[in-house]
């Protein structure tokens, strides 16, 4: 049984509890209160993430120029105020603001309570919103999370009245100790329309915004997508109460993307593109990533992605960026390592090296927001070249593979024991097992790999897999013939995995499940000991 420290706080309590606890001892000024209009208002709940045994970052978005407090304590009721910090919320940066928390006791729920006031009038607060997450634990006790990705894609939105986006609230209900979203966090290049027939007759009806209404390209489209997403009442909740580790892949700019490619694929003239490269889009689209996910910044790197995030003795979180530093997409069939065969690239490929080789944690979970042997084509109107890793001819590794092998057979030789790779992208869920006795490729340890999602899009699969590095397909959910392509979520073809790490034995259970919180598969790996 896990051991909580602290109490849980509720959805209630997030939401409305904090006017509540405004007036009570928090050790803000509260001054008297002044015209309803001129109170700053949160505008799209709070978010934490990138937590770890002793730190974590706090976010929140408000409607004018203000500075946000964020008061931290280790009980609800703020009776004691550990830490005390404020950022000023700027259109420059969209009025979102987040502060880094450090010196935060481990393995204790922390609560955090945003108060905002208005630059223009600073006498004038507005009403307060409480959030928490759950610090890493310093000792082995249990250890709980969920992982998915791509969210509002392919038009399906917002349909309030068949329960907005159900998957967020399906994870809550396991009181994840942190969500990794393994990209897609926003579609910037699909539109939301207002309604959508279903294949039954019925029609899904989406809540809709004039950012939402054309593929993204100025900055303030770009945010539009995450304010989007947060319009959403079970992401709310959830983003209240889970801190969030994010990355992302390639629906945060456009579809298949490449760093210097032109912008002139068909499909990019059929969204009536104007850039000629990719450049400039990716530059505002990462602008409004950093702005809405709460994410830790690296000073020496602030567009930076891939990170480590260690979450006490059991579990260490590789999180990777498989789209910023790779070469073109292309036939992907190099035959030596080279820019146009990056995938990580060099500088990332090092960096999870080393990181790998000095962790001393039980479990060394790869984030990747792509899987390693399903092949998924880059440009669908000329049915041409490789998306991801695999370029699906099974033989020895080629292009992109060449860089994955060397990671492999270096977990190998240096006996970096227990990875376990979590993945998101194909829009369906799957198990499969490398197994090398089956593999073009042999130099490297039998491993796992899962695959979830997506929370909230058009379900789509099953891919073909590449028999390079010898994957098992061990169990898999896609839609059916009958159901096709970019299924509707009423399918219930929306997934999540859930890990749980047992603190005593140590043992590593990955269970999958549908938005229903319905559980599809399962499996229990014992860890292996040096």
């Amino acid at each position: 049984m896990a051991l909580r420290i602290g109490p849980r706080v509720s959805r209630r309590a997030v939401i409305s509890g904090a006017a509540a606890t405004a007036a009570t001892g928090s050790g803000i000024f509260m001054p008297h209160r002044s015209r309803a209009a001129d109170r700053p208002t949160l505008t799209h709940g709070l978010q934490s993430g990138d937590v770890s045994a002793t730190s974590g970052v706090v976010w929140a978005r408000v409607d004018r120029p203000s500075r946000l407090t964020f008061e931290v304590a280790t009980a609800e009721s703020f009776k004691e105020v550990i830490h005390k910090v404020w950022v000023d919320a700027l259109p420059e940066g969209d009025l979102t603001g987040k502060v880094a928390l450090s010196d935060l006791p481990a393995g204790q729920d922390i609560f955090y309570r945003v108060t905002a006031q208005n630059h223009a009038e600073p006498t004038i607060l507005g009403e307060p919103l409480v959030g928490r997450f759950r610090t890493a634990p310093a000792d082995r006790r249990n250890v709980s999370f969920v992982w998915s990705g791509d969210t509002a894609g392919q038009g399906w939105g917002i349909d309030e009245g068949r329960g907005g986006m159900k998957t967020y609230a399906a994870m809550l209900k396991h009181n994840p100790d942190f969500f990794i979203h393994s990209g897609d966090t926003i579609y910037a290049d699909g539109p939301i329309p207002a309604e959508i027939k279903l294949p039954n007759g019925e029609v899904w009806k989406n809540i809709t915004t004039e950012e939402k209404s054309k593929p993204a390209q100025t900055l303030s489209e770009f945010r539009g997508n995450y304010k989007y997403n947060l319009l959403d009442k079970n992401l709310r909740a959830f983003n209240a109460a889970v801190p969030m580790f994010a990355q992302w892949d390639d629906h945060e700019v456009t579809n298949n993307w490449w760093p210097e490619e032109p912008v002139t694929r068909d499909e990019h003239k059929r969204k009536k593109y104007v850039e000629s490269n990719m450049m400039a889009l990716v530059a505002r689209a990462a602008r409004a990533f950093h702005e809405y996910m709460p994410l830790r910044a690296e000073p020496a790197e602030p567009g930076r992605v891939y990170r480590k995030i260690g979450y006490g003795p059991l579990v260490d979180v590789f999180m990777l960026d498989m789209r910023s530093y790779r070469g073109p997409n292309g036939e992907n069939k190099q035959t030596t390592y080279g820019p146009q065969s990056y995938f990580l690239g060099p500088t990332q490929v090092d960096w999870l090296k080393r990181e790998l080789k000095a962790s001393r944690a039980t479990w060394k979970v790869i984030a990747a927001d792509m899987p390693i042997s399903l092949y998924v084509m880059y440009d669908v109107d000329r049915k041409f070249g490789s998306e991801a890793v695999a370029q699906g001819d099974g033989g020895a590794p080629l292009g992109r593979e060449l860089e994955i092998a060397d990671i492999l057979s270096f977990i190998k030789r240096e006996k970096v024991l227990n990875t376990v790779w979590l993945t998101a992208d194909v829009h369906y869920t799957a198990a499969h097992y490398y197994d090398p006795g089956k593999a073009q490729f042999q130099d490297f340890e039998p491993f796992w790999e899962f695959v979830s999602g997506p929370i909230h899009a058009g379900s789509f699969g099953p891919n073909e897999l590449d028999a390079t590095f010898g994957p098992q397909l061990v169990y898999i959910k896609a839609p059916s013939k009958e159901q096709g392509q970019n299924a509707a979520p009423t399918y219930d073809l929306q997934f999540f995995g859930h890990v749980a790490v047992d603190g005593r034995t140590e043992q590593m259970t990955v269970t999958l499940y549908d938005w229903n919180d319905v559980a599809l598969w399962s499996k229990t790996l014992d860890p292996q000991k040096a």
